[in-house]
């Protein structure tokens, strides 16, 4: 079992659904971001994405890619990032890890070395945007065989004939793609949502968390209550690019942590 197994168990013991907060590694720079990411599990956050920046991230809107362009441009890297999570770890070994970025980095550190690496630093899980499941024996495979969860992105546009090549070799949870299009691009309506997450746990046993278009307390409670998770990333990306400082950051995500909780 994971600690992202564990902590779903935890969670649905407590009748209570997950927050999973997004955070750029070394936005804006790695000092900063290691004080936010240590700080998230006191705000509430059950699960952290941490995200490794990349020159090319064409699933992520507007916010993000400045976010990663800041990382970056500051020297941050996946090797850094690795080392973020390795830091994290010495005060912290239970909140849950996942790696969100692109497979370039990863294939130029060498897969092998990679998996190593990352279970050595703390990493539960992954999230790899453009590997489809028909690339599983690139990454998902090798991962999954040293302990580490390969998590998928089920989306609008994922009909009943993709579904189960989405969900094979999935593990950990299945992250639902509330809006067509990049992130912080949109709101997503709860009904729709809704609908498509009942229609994915039909077919599978893992928890389903939804991301894209969740802002605001209310929309992480809405989100919340329709699913096992809601995920926030760009609104508190966005706070960090303003400059805000670690503690102003940390207390807009208790807000959202509170939100989704409250479901």
């Amino acid at each position: 079992m994971t600690r992202i197994d564990a902590k779903f168990a935890e969670l649905k013991a407590a009748g209570k659904s997950a927050f999973v907060s997004y955070i750029m590694a070394g936005d804006p720079d790695y000092e900063t971001s290691l004080e936010i990411v240590k700080g998230l599990p006191a705000a509430g956050v059950d699960i952290i994405e941490l995200g490794v920046p990349f020159t090319d991230p064409m699933a992520d809107g507007p916010t993000i890619q400045v976010a990663g362009q800041r990382a970056l441009e500051g020297g941050m890297t996946l090797k850094k990032t690795l080392a973020l999570a390795t830091e994290f770890r010495k005060t912290d070994d239970t909140t849950p890890i996942v790696l969100m970025g692109y497979y370039n980095p990863i294939y130029n550190h060498g897969v092998d070395a990679f998996v190593k690496d990352a279970k050595a630093a703390g990493i539960d899980g992954l999230i790899v945007v453009d590997l489809p499941p028909e690339e599983d024996s690139e990454l998902c495979i090798p991962a999954q065989q040293a302990g580490i969860n390969f998590i998928r992105l089920a989306t609008p546009t994922t009909d009943a004939k993709r579904l189960p090549k989405v969900l094979q070799n999935t593990s950990g949870f299945i992250y639902y793609v509330a809006i067509n299009g990049i992130t912080g691009s949109a709101s997503a309506d709860v009904a729709v949502v809704g609908s498509e997450v009942a229609r994915i746990k039909q077919s599978t046993d893992l928890p389903v968390c939804i991301g894209f278009g969740i802002n605001t307390p209310d929309a992480a409670c809405d989100m919340a209550s329709v699913a096992d998770g809601a995920v926030v990333g760009s609104a508190i990306v966005s706070k960090i690019g303003a400059g805000e400082s670690p503690a102003q950051v940390l207390a807009f995500v208790k807000t959202l942590a509170d939100g989704a909780h409250r479901a």
